[in-house]
């Protein structure tokens, strides 16, 4: 098989993908709910396809054909052949009805997500995410290589070459840091004022502020758009379609204001990619972990700037028509960055927000590596919350109900949340080696954070795995120092803590 013929069957396998994507889009953003069942069928059909394409005669033939003849390939089509074989050979055990009949599933199981979130009861929706963690448990065996446990196999598809053992060593490292932290912080630590932020802010001021700033921040509204949703997300169809959402709550304007920074930072990095990759897949982020890091290094790095913020207050009055005229700019920012306990994952604060992640895969971790009754998981749920964080959930909508992602079947895809917030804390310490970050903050024009974030990110796509990439960026493989340190120097500053050897 030439190579070009190789990459048209790979094309059309993508071009099956995209028009999903744009289902999913619709579904959470507009979709009736009546529409969910007939939007369940079109949905695993074309899954179905795609899947069919993805493991049949063509590419085995292809496949096949490479293994034999790497030579023939450029480099691009080397890339594409490597990526195709990983899919491959993880999903040709599965049989395509089994495939099918399980993103139909998916597509069912967020409306009742939704449903259940309306009546605040996860008993609403706890048929359907028993049948996903049952189809998910009857694939485990067929994905399953030299990966040590269950849960291992889950992890490997958002995080390639992630373990438990590695996990629970740098989640305990991470834990550790922020438990001494949040302890010193009660101990010593004078809480920024904070009454102001839930002033009311029009929906409309909230957006003409927000969309400035991704502007700025380098997301193209050319090549993407805003919408609303019940859980905010980013879909990229391609590097000149990657659409975002968010919520809006006109009492707590700096919900969406994080939220669409976060997502422009996901946004950001699709539409960065190297077009050489286009209708293949590598024309995507390199994994989870490190797609979150470019939303995180949005939300929370530059977001937690000082410098940033500086800038912005002006702009932010401006939008608020007055409604903050009477807060200082240092009563502000320090406002932004206090910590304490809370049930909402998306609405935590920087410090407490890894603790939401670990909790999430150590409940994970017991359904694929242990076992434990669907019936019990919202009892799990609020234990590990009032362990960890000293507060318990009312209702399931505050608890279990609370994230998209189960509804999903995205098991093993939380732990790229923390693992994205380590990146970032990482990539803005090599980053600060080369560029004043504050100065180019404090300025008119962010580009060169953009520049040097899609020189050693974006432009690859998905064709270096999330190690390379970290390693070859910062010179170093994962440190959660990183994070720790990160998060000390910012907390430190707001809470007017000295510490030792002298900084405040």
């Amino acid at each position: 098989m030439k190579e070009q013929e190789f990459l048209q069957e790979v094309k059309e396998i993508e071009l099956l993908q995209s028009a999903l994507g744009l289902l999913e889009w619709d579904s959470q953003t507009g979709m009736p709910e009546a529409g969910s069942a007939f939007r369940g069928e079109t949905v695993g059909y074309l899954s179905g396809l795609a899947f069919e394409r993805s493991i049949g005669p063509k590419i085995k033939s292809a496949l096949s054909y490479y293994d034999e003849h790497h030579e023939e390939l450029s480099e691009v089509g080397l890339a594409v052949y490597t990526k195709v074989k990983e899919e491959y050979e993880l999903n040709q055990s599965i049989p395509a009805e089994r495939m099918r009949s399980y993103t139909t599933t998916l597509s069912k199981a967020h409306t009742a997500w939704l449903n259940a979130r309306k009546q605040q009861d996860f008993a609403v929706m706890k048929n359907e995410l028993t049948e996903i963690i049952t189809f998910l448990k009857e694939f485990i065996p067929l994905w399953k290589k030299a990966e040590a446990t269950n849960y291992d196999v889950l992890l490997n598809q958002y995080e390639s070459g992630m373990t438990v053992a590695k996990l629970d060593q740098i989640f305990e490292q991470v834990k550790t840091g922020i438990m001494e932290l949040r302890a010193i912080i009660a101990e010593k630590g004078q809480a920024p004022r904070t009454d102001f932020l839930s002033r009311r802010v029009s929906k409309e001021q909230q957006k003409t502020f927000v969309t400035g700033v991704a502007k700025q921040l380098g997301y193209d509204f050319a090549k993407g758009r805003l919408d609303d949703t019940v859980h905010p997300f980013m879909l990229d169809l391609n590097r000149n379609d990657a659409r975002i959402t968010t919520r809006w709550d006109e009492t707590n304007v700096m919900m969406a204001v994080f939220g669409v920074i976060h997502e422009a930072g996901h946004g950001i990095y699709e539409q960065s990619i190297d077009p050489k990759y286009d209708y293949t897949p590598l024309s995507t982020g390199a994994s989870m972990g490190i797609h979150e890091s470019q939303s995180l290094f949005n939300e929370i790095i530059i977001g937690s700037n000082k410098a940033f913020w500086q800038k912005q207050y002006p702009f932010f009055q401006q939008c608020t028509e007055g409604t903050f005229d009477d807060i200082d700019f240092d009563t502000f920012y320090a406002s932004l960055k206090e910590t304490k306990a809370s049930l909402v994952r998306i609405e935590a604060d920087s410090l407490t927000y890894p603790l939401h992640i670990i909790i999430r895969y150590e409940i994970e971790k017991l359904i694929f590596n242990d076992e434990v009754s669907i019936e019990d998981l919202p009892q799990i749920w609020n234990d590990k919350y009032e362990e960890y964080l000293g507060i318990r959930p009312e209702n399931d909508l505050e608890g279990i109900l609370q994230d998209v992602h189960w509804s999903g079947g995205s098991f093993g895809y939380f732990p790229s949340y923390a693992l994205g917030y380590m990146y970032a804390a990482q990539l803005y310490h090599a980053m600060s080696k080369e560029l004043d970050v504050d100065q180019i903050l404090a300025g008119e024009d962010y580009s060169p954070i953009k520049e040097w974030l899609t020189k050693h990110i974006h432009q690859y796509g998905a064709s270096r795995k999330p190690n390379q990439l970290i390693t070859e960026a910062t010179g170093e493989a994962l440190n959660p120092q990183y994070l720790i340190d990160y998060m000390k120097a910012i907390y430190y500053d707001v809470y007017k803590i000295n510490d030792s050897l002298g900084h405040a």
